[in-house]
């Protein structure tokens, strides 16, 4: 059997435009809070802490979000599988825009007190529940409707939308920051939060005008839906999930470390200006923009699985030099530092996974697993800041028990990829009833 015929696809522009735009809002948003959370919540929402301690408790709100994640993926999963792709990704979108926006109207601890981190908290919660339905849909969106042979390539671009979302996120806060610093915490600090109704609005106009998936399409018009689709998927791929959320965490936690943690690292405890901070997260987010579509071409080629393991390895034996670089004083060094952390976590996992956790899962519970899979890590991942936080302040400031934590990361992520399958081949179409990746044919 084939896959669907080219003419049910919509042009790969429009559909990477309706998945991108969605992941632009995502990960702006995402990486917006997290800015905020190292730079000025600690200020603004816990006011009477420590410096290190209010930076501790300011990234914990920034982990809160995450619990929410498997939730969102649990109920936007099964939506997903039951009524289809396009509906999800409009509602998502929704969700996520919305909190963010409402963020920005938040008022102070000094104004109401303990409701502020109180509300948001709740909005970091709302927030994350959007979050945890947004990367599966925007991933079939996209792999489902791509050609076999160049699945990778295509699926590597709606994961763009991170480095694209951390440059427009960390250019708007910078631009603000260069207010005077009350007025930046007065009132500047809100603007850029509210600025995500843009992307918002744009976002929605693309994905109301693309057509639903030819795989779910085809499901759909059989009325083959499955009825509890993650219960399915937990029977049919349990060993996918398992290792589905091994193979995440080595990069959904490295990129914890290595931009929300690094910010705070490098200006609370090494003395770095903001400005080199925020240098350094573009430099890691720059490399990782202009590589990523290249993992994704090369693992149509040479496959998933080898690069995803390399992807893997590089966290775990870029760990501790990271750390040295950053600790040389130097920001040149600092900046080389931050630089080669990205080839790793964000370049060969990173961009892999969209097209990898497709290929994991049968088409009827594809959506519910591969999103609790990734979400589930991600609510680990989510914590990592204030761990490796906390590691600091217990080793008194030492930066080698985080470098270990780094290391531990990446060796779950190599570990969990030795016992996958290549998925190069699967047909993401027709055999829904086959394990598409590990402990399922691959030819």
């Amino acid at each position: 059997m084939t896959s669907p015929s080219e003419s049910t696809r919509q042009p790969m522009s429009k559909v990477v435009a309706a998945s991108l735009s969605g992941a632009l809002l995502e990960w702006y948003d995402f990486n917006l809070y997290g800015l905020s959370a190292a730079l000025v919540f600690n200020e603004l929402f816990f006011p009477d802490a420590d410096p290190l301690v209010g930076t501790l408790a300011s990234l914990a709100t920034f982990g809160v979000g995450f619990v929410s994640r498997p939730v969102g993926a649990l109920l936007f999963g099964h939506l997903g599988d039951r009524v289809g792709r396009k509906q999800i990704l409009v509602a998502t979108m929704l969700i996520i825009g919305g909190a963010t926006f409402l963020i920005g109207l938040l008022p102070d601890y000094n104004t109401i007190g303990v409701w502020a981190p109180i509300l948001l908290v709740a909005l970091r919660l709302i927030q994350g529940l959007g979050l945890g339905g947004e990367f599966g849909g925007a991933s079939l969106l996209t792999v489902e409707h791509s050609p076999r042979s160049r699945r990778g390539f295509w699926g590597s671009l709606p994961q763009t939308g991170g480095p694209i979302g951390y440059l427009i996120a960390v250019s708007v806060v910078s631009l603000f920051a260069l207010m005077p610093d009350d007025d930046f915490l007065a009132w500047g600090w809100r603007v850029p939060f509210l600025l995500s109704a843009v992307l918002l609005v744009v976002g929605l106009i693309v994905r109301l005008k693309i057509a639903e998936t030819p795989a779910f399409d085809r499901v759909k018009q059989a009325e083959t839906q499955e009825r509890l689709p993650l219960w399915t998927a937990l029977k049919r791929h349990p060993r996918s999930i398992v290792v589905g959320f091994g193979a995440r965490l080595g990069e959904a936690g490295t990129s914890q470390i290595y931009q929300p943690f690094a910010i705070s690292f490098l200006t609370t405890t090494l003395g770095y200006a903001q400005g080199v901070a925020l240098t350094g997260i573009v430099v890691y987010n720059v490399i990782g923009l202009a590589l990523m579509p290249v993992a994704g071409a090369l693992s149509d080629k040479v496959g998933r699985r080898p690069l995803y393991m390399t992807g893997g390895v590089l966290v775990a034996l870029t760990a501790f030099p990271y750390f040295w670089l950053l600790e040389t004083g130097s920001m040149w060094w600092a900046w080389i530092g931050m630089g080669m952390a990205a080839v790793g976590g964000a370049v060969c996992m990173s961009s892999l996974q969209a097209t990898l956790f497709t290929e994991m899962f049968s088409v009827k519970v594809r959506y519910s697993g591969m999103s609790f899979a990734y979400q589930s890590s991600a609510m680990v991942a989510g914590f990592v800041p204030a761990i490796a936080t906390s590691l600091l302040i217990a080793g008194d400031e030492a930066a080698w028990p985080v470098a270990l934590l780094v290391v531990g990361l990446g060796t779950v992520s190599v570990v969990s990829t030795l016992f996958m399958r290549e998925t190069r081949h699967v047909d993401t179409a027709e055999r829904e009833e086959e394990a598409a990746a590990v402990g399922g044919p691959t030819q």
